[in-house]
């Protein structure tokens, strides 16, 4: 199965977290915007980690990395309103944007983002 994945997802591999074993299984080829990799590599760096490190660490489980352009930006700034109240960043709709356009299940930890309104479209399925 392939999907779009998150950065809380791709943190949960990486760090061995809960969760893990459910991306693992959907991990491979699977979808990620540049922003949500911007974000595992924040995250990594606040770990002591290196951007170079955690992009390896991406790479290796062949991760589609998909770069953020303007009609990226147009589509992850329409569902603001609709996904205010649970407080969605850039970067969470990013992720459902790209989720929506491929037509493809969103995989994350963030369990906000299950609480999306479901006219958008867009199925997001909780890895813990």
């Amino acid at each position: 199965m392939r999907g779009v994945v998150d950065a809380s997802a791709v943190m949960a591999l990486m760090l061995g977290e809960p969760g893990a074993e459910a991306v693992l299984a959907v991990v491979r080829r699977s979808l990620m915007s540049a922003v949500n990799v911007s974000e595992c590599c924040a995250r990594g760096v606040e770990r002591q980690s290196s951007v170079r490190q955690v992009l390896e660490i991406i790479r290796g489980y062949d991760v589609v990395v998909v770069p953020f352009d303007l009609d990226d930006a147009l589509a992850a700034g329409r569902p603001r309103a609709s996904t205010r109240s649970i407080g969605a960043s850039l970067g969470d709709r990013a992720c459902l944007a790209l989720g929506q356009r491929h037509r493809l299940t969103v995989f994350t930890g963030d369990r906000r983002l299950a609480e999306i309104d479901p006219a958008l479209g867009i199925d997001v399925r909780l890895i813990r």
